[in-house]
Formats: C-alpha cells, sequence, structure tokens
C-alpha cells in the first residue's frame, strides 16, 4: 500500500526476493505526493535528526515567524500535540545520540543500496555523485556545524571540514553570495537526484519484472481475523505492507496500531535554470537544501505542523526564493514551480520499519525528511523481514 518512493523500492525488493507483488495507490501515477518535488538529496553521511539539544532555542526563537523553517500551527488535535511534545523528549542529549547511530547506519547501507541498484539497472534520474556541502554564512552557525561533525564522526560519518575558500572552491557559485560564506562540512560520498524520476523509472522496472500496480485505489480498511491480516479492501494477499507516508497511522488506528508518524509539511520550489550550484548545498542558517537536477534547480525545506493540509503557503515559498537569490544573485531563472508535500515524520526522525503484532502486517514508514535517503535500505531490509531473513543492517526493526 503506497507507490512512493518507499514502497516502489519496497516492492522492488521484495520481487527481487521472489514475491508475487501488488501494489496499490489512490493517484493515478508513482510518487506524485510526498516524493514528487523533495530536496533530492541522497544524504547519508548528513543523515541526523531533527531533534537534537541545539534545536531547543532555535524553537523558541522561531515561534510567531510565519517563514521560519519550523512553524507550529496548534490545532485541536491530540496526535499533533503528542507527536509535538515526543520531539522535545528527544531532544535530549543521550537520545540525539541513540537516534543518530540508528540513521546514520541505515543511511549508509541504504546508499550502498541505490548505488548497487543503479550499476545493476542502468537507472538514471538526474543523479550526480559530487557530495553535499553543508555551508554556514554566519559564525553561531559555523561553530554548531563542528561540534556536530566531531559527535557524528562517533557514528561513521565522514564530513571533511571546509574553510570559506574551500567551500567556494568545491561550489564556486557560492562565491558571490550576499551573505559571505564562513566555512563547512563536506562528504564527497553523498549524493543527489531526482526521487520522482527515480521512482517513475524503477516502477517500471518492477513492471517488468511482473509487479502489478493498481492505481486509483484508496486503501481504506484492513480486514484481521485472529493476528493476521485476511485483506484490504477485498485485496487479499500472504503478506501485507503499509507504506502510506503520513496517512499510514490512520490506516492503522483502528486496528489498534498506534505509531508516532504525523505529518511535516514540506515546500520546495524549483527553477528552470542552468545557472547555479552543481554540488548538492544545505544552508544552516535557512534549513533549506538546493540541488542541481539537470536543467533544474531544486531549493526546499521548512517544516510546518499543520495537520493533514496540503495548501501552499506563499510566504514559505518566498522566503525560500529569496534565500536562494541572495546566495546566487546572478541567477535569471526561467519558470518557477511551487510545491508542498506531507513529510511522515516520527518525533525521532527514526522510521517504524519492520512486523506489526499481526503476523503477516509489516510497516515501512515514517522516514520523515529522509525518505529518499533511506528508501532503498529500508525496502530492502523490509524484503528480508517479509522472506523470513535477517537484513543486513543493524537496525532496531519493530
Amino acid at each position: 500500500m503506497g507507490a512512493g518512493v518507499i514502497g516502489v523500492t519496497s516492492a522492488w525488493y521484495l520481487a527481487e526476493a521472489g514475491h508475487e507483488v501488488t501494489v496499490v495507490d489512490r493517484r493515478a501515477q508513482p510518487a506524485l505526493e510526498t516524493s514528487f518535488a523533495n530536496g533530492g538529496q541522497i544524504s547519508a553521511g548528513h543523515a541526523e535528526p531533527w531533534a537534537k539539544p541545539a534545536a531547543l532555542p532555535k524553537i523558541l526563537k522561531w515561534l510567531g515567524h510565519e517563514d521560519a523553517p519550523l512553524l507550529f500551527r496548534p490545532r485541536l488535535d491530540w496526535a499533533q500535540w503528542r507527536w509535538g511534545l515526543g520531539f522535545l523528549r528527544e531532544c535530549v542529549p543521550g537520545r540525539f545520540e541513540r537516534n543518530s547511530r540508528a540513521l546514520a547506519g541505515l543511511a549508509a547501507y541504504s546508499r550502498e543500496c541505490l548505488q548497487a541498484l543503479r550499476r545493476s539497472t542502468g537507472i538514471r534520474y538526474d543523479e550526480l555523485t559530487r557530495g553535499i556541502l553543508q555551508f554556514a554564512t554566519r559564525k553561531a552557525d559555523l561553530e554548531t556545524l563542528k561540534q556536530q561533525a566531531a559527535a557524528m564522526r562517533e557514528f561513521g560519518a565522514r564530513r571533511e571540514f571546509k574553510t570559506a575558500a574551500e567551500c567556494v572552491a568545491l561550489e564556486p557559485a557560492l562565491k558571490n553570495s550576499r551573505e559571505p560564506v564562513l566555512g563547512g562540512l563536506y562528504d564527497p560520498h553523498d549524493e543527489s537526484g531526482d526521487a520522482h524520476k527515480f521512482t517513475l523509472e524503477l516502477a517500471r522496472r518492477c513492471e517488468q519484472r511482473g509487479v502489478q500496480f493498481r492505481y486509483g485505489h484508496v486503501a481504506t480498511r484492513i480486514e484481521v481475523a485472529g493476528d493476521r491480516v485476511e485483506g484490504v479492501d477485498g485485496l487479499q494477499g500472504d503478506a501485507y505492507v503499509v507504506a502510506l507516508g503520513s496517512y499510514s497511522p490512520l490506516l492503522l488506528r483502528p486496528l489498534g496500531i498506534r505509531i508516532p508518524v504525523y505529518p511535516l509539511k514540506g515546500y520546495s520550489i524549483t527553477l528552470e535554470t542552468k545557472d547555479g550550484p552543481t554540488v548538492s548545498l544545505t544552508d544552516e542558517a535557512a534549513k533549506i537544501v538546493i540541488s542541481r537536477l539537470g536543467n533544474r534547480l531544486r531549493a526546499a525545506g521548512t517544516a510546518e505542523l499543520a495537520g493533514y493540509d496540503t495548501s501552499i503557503n506563499a510566504a514559505r515559498c518566498d522566503a525560500i526564493l529569496r534565500r536562494v537569490r541572495t546566495l546566487f544573485p546572478d541567477i535569471v531563472p526561467g519558470e518557477i514551480k511551487t510545491w508542498a508535500g506531507l513529510r511522515p515524520a516520527t518525533p525521532s526522525n527514526v522510521p517504524v520499519i519492520g512486523r506489526t503484532r499481526f503476523s503477516n502486517l509489516f510497516l515501512d514508514t515514517g522516514h520523515g525528511t529522509l525518505g529518499w535517503t533511506l528508501a532503498c535500505g529500508s525496502g530492502k531490509a523490509l524484503a528480508d523481514l517479509v522472506s523470513g531473513r535477517r537484513p543486513e543492517v543493524d537496525f532496531h526493526f519493530s
């Protein structure tokens, strides 16, 4: 259930393991929701939780600002408040280290799986293997990056500190920034690419392997008997995988299954231009990522706790565009497209992958801002679990 990047990669690895697979999705094609226009980063070397001790003072500073990187819109929704309280709890130092370790291991494994898949299939999706540069334009942010780099080295992250001159040498497009770059962290092993294109191409290869896709089908009810699932809206199988992103908890709730997943609305703008950077970038000050996708430049970021509202807030897209113009004043873009999507986030940022209390019902959801980064590793591990094998990666599966 679900034909985003998580669902389709799961289907691919399940088919590769010898299973007959059917994918159902409410949309007319794969990857038309959260996977449609994300930031484009496969950021294994930068896969760390949003929930960290340093986040607390910034969250307080952002309160009430419409263009803040994190915006909380209070609702009469206990799930929203429970998620927010859970996020604050995960900012505790011991929890941050535990979550960082889990994400780093799964992210590195997932990057290896993606690279192997690319070699075996020849799949193309505007991919670039030029690494990711996380840069700072403020002294306080630069010091924070240095501390983070030291902490993440314990978990295998190999971020290299770069001076201002080295950052500009890596990405010359930053040299004319109206806010000079002071330094940053670089992981040469990270990548970027279009998650939407990747998912479409992988779905096509899935179909060649015999995977069936049923589009326009809304999963509304899971039918159970005893400790097993017997069907979903009349569709029957031996095992069932919920990969519905932010909508996963809504389908699971009638079964008494509670998962800590809540939608975080993110925004992106896509500029038609050949100008600008080719190294994928993370702007520490504005909390946005920027990736080159062929003749397009994608800038994405911000998080808005606003329930299941997918409307586009122009102020937030304008803030991203202003930042891009600050960093790259020489860019004269053609068409500019705006987008908003719901990231299925857990308070810890660690996804929910594994078996439920129903013996043939599995979950692959809750990847938050790291869905593209973790997709292949999650899908392959999920296929191992469904097949009764122990996954290759060390991760706390359900």
